[in-house]
């Protein structure tokens, strides 16, 4: 935040096709920020290329209050864009960003806007995300090789912001919020939009479970639904077998030859993350969160626990509420060096 008490400036540039869902995420945590800290925290602004309105992708076409040729003043500038956004092709737009990255200005994008942020290089030695279907197409086709994409809801990397889609951007705005006002407003804001917990950092998005797998292999896909269906009583391996009507030999073979993995192991795997996110998001005890996800015992979970990640799960709840202090004191673990 300014040091001289005034507000924070972000100004919003939407772009044709934007995705409101995604821009609503955004915007909104900052007008509550405003209306719970009874002060001006945050003042926001919107922008387009030309400073004519602009249609989201559901057909809402909406004024702004300037274009981009004014250079609005701002502290952090969020590139909000959606469908179709490989063809927009505006050298203005390319430009401003550049100029807005010389100055050292913090730069964001919700949605798809990290590709007009990569395509500007303004992304360069940074890490990104978008939805997961544009990323999976700029892997493929190695576009901007310098900029490192990961499949995270979002991704705070210096002075960088970058989000998916959907409701992405509002826990990634609530820990804009947290860097700037403290870990109470955000939960606040939070509460107040009946959103149950402020995801972390390191969260990834939901892909369908025939990309996640990288095969559309039936039995395989048929079997991990039932894993993931499945986590508080976990099935033994033939009961999987029996329900997807083959054989438990056919069923190691499709895990070995797919995921390079036993069936067993995999399944672990998905009831240590269900685990984890519980430990991380809720204040369930860990006894608790042992028989939600299936494991005999405590000391069992945290066997397993310790084995997967290499520290205990009290270790790594007493991690988060560092984590979030520091967070509160201008601090992330996506800060560099």
């Amino acid at each position: 935040m300014p040091d001289d008490g005034q507000p924070y400036r972000v100004v919003f540039l939407l772009t044709p096709g934007y995705s409101q869902l995604a821009f609503a995420s955004a915007i909104e945590p900052l007008r509550m920020a405003n209306q719970l800290g009874n002060q001006y925290l945050y003042d926001v602004s919107l922008a387009s290329t030309d400073g004519q309105p602009v249609m989201a992708s559901n057909g809402t076409r909406i004024a702004v209050d300037h274009a981009v040729s004014d250079d609005p003043a701002a502290e952090l500038v969020m590139v909000c864009s959606g469908i179709d956004v490989e063809t927009i092709d505006d050298r203005d737009l390319t430009s401003w960003l550049q100029r807005l990255a010389r100055r050292q200005i913090a730069l964001g994008a919700v949605c798809t806007g990290g590709f007009l942020l990569a395509r500007a290089g303004v992304m360069d030695g940074y890490r990104c995300t978008l939805h997961w279907q544009n990323i999976s197409g700029i892997q493929e086709t190695l576009l901007f090789p310098q900029t490192i994409f990961t499949s995270e809801l979002f991704v705070i990397d210096r002075d960088r912001f970058t989000s998916s889609g959907g409701i992405a951007p509002l826990d990634m705005m609530l820990h804009l919020v947290t860097r700037h006002q403290g870990i109470e407003l955000a939960e606040a804001i939070s509460e107040e939009f009946l959103h149950e917990r402020i995801r972390e950092l390191s969260e990834r998005q939901r892909i369908p479970l025939r990309v996640r797998l990288g095969t559309s292999q039936p039995k395989l896909v048929e079997v991990v639904t039932l894993m993931e269906s499945n986590i508080h009583e976990p099935l033994s391996l033939d009961e999987l077998a029996d329900y997807a009507n083959t054989s438990r030999r056919q069923l190691e073979r499709l895990f070995r030859r797919y995921l390079s993995c036993t069936p067993t192991h995999y399944y672990l795997e998905l009831r240590l993350t269900q685990a984890r996110q519980l430990l991380l998001q809720t204040g369930l005890s860990i006894t608790d969160i042992a028989m939600a996800c299936g494991f005999v015992s405590p000391p069992h979970f945290t066997k397993c626990y310790h084995d997967r990640y290499g520290y205990s799960p009290s270790a790594e709840r007493r991690a988060r509420r560092e984590r979030l202090s520091a967070s509160a004191s201008g601090e992330t673990s996506q800060q560099s060096a």
